[in-house]
């Protein structure tokens, strides 16, 4: 008992202290925050990058946490702000920015979604024989399976992030599965979106990242499929 209430102290207190961060910004700068939601709120991609490009010389770390907090937060879609960061700081750069900062944003969600909510999930999970037998194998092949996911362009990310964090997944194969996944699923969605608004004619870039992506998908699916395979004739 005491152990119990020893943790939710602990959740009501990181709790108040991120609701504490928000109002020593918001004291520091009223018009931020509003801002920041208006900007979210409409995801105009060439907004976005004209506001992060207005910090100058630290528009490289804004973009960066303003990625990761979208990410942590699952909304709006990333591909607003992967665009908007190729278009300020190029194709490559910008991709490589949004991924890692991406990354990070995931893995913040898993940690607060995993903190708060998976004791409770794994009470859901234990009474049920088929949600228990998806939690075992989350946690033993959980590390494909997001990758697969995080591969896919488009996919929901915060689908993704409560899938892992609520199921038996190990952090660390979450993060290396969303890093590695994020590269070819980002990469598509920047440079569409890139191309889409500077209006780029030689599709050439996009076919051979799209083929990259679908190689690494399929090459991954069928990797998964011959694996269950030979669990099964053990």
């Amino acid at each position: 008992m005491p152990a119990i209430k020893s943790l939710r102290t602990v959740k009501l207190g990181a709790l108040a202290a991120i609701v504490l961060l928000f109002v020593i910004i918001h004291l520091i700068n009223p018009a931020f925050l509003p801002h920041i939601c208006g900007l979210l709120a409409r995801g105009d991609i060439q907004e976005t990058a004209g506001y992060i490009a207005s910090f100058g010389s630290g528009a490289l770390i804004f973009s960066f946490l303003l990625t990761l907090f979208v990410n942590a937060l699952g909304f709006p879609p990333a591909i607003i702000f992967s665009t908007a960061n190729t278009l300020i700081f190029g194709i490559f750069w910008g991709i490589v920015l949004s991924v890692v900062a991406e990354t990070v944003g995931v893995a913040f969600s898993f940690i607060i979604l995993r903190f708060y909510f998976r004791e409770a999930a794994a009470k859901i999970i234990s009474r049920n024989k088929t949600l228990s037998n998806l939690d075992k194998y989350s946690g033993s092949r959980g590390f494909v399976v997001m990758l697969i996911a995080r591969m896919v362009p488009y996919f929901p990310s915060v689908m993704l992030n409560a899938i892992g964090a609520l199921s038996a997944m190990k952090f660390r194969d979450y993060v290396i599965a969303s890093l590695v996944g994020k590269f070819p699923s980002t990469g598509i969605e920047a440079i569409i979106g890139h191309d889409a608004i500077t209006k780029q004619e030689d599709p050439t870039r996009m076919i051979v990242v799209i083929i990259f992506a679908v190689i690494l998908i399929v090459g991954a699916w069928l990797y998964e499929r011959h694996e269950q395979r030979k669990l099964a004739e053990k």
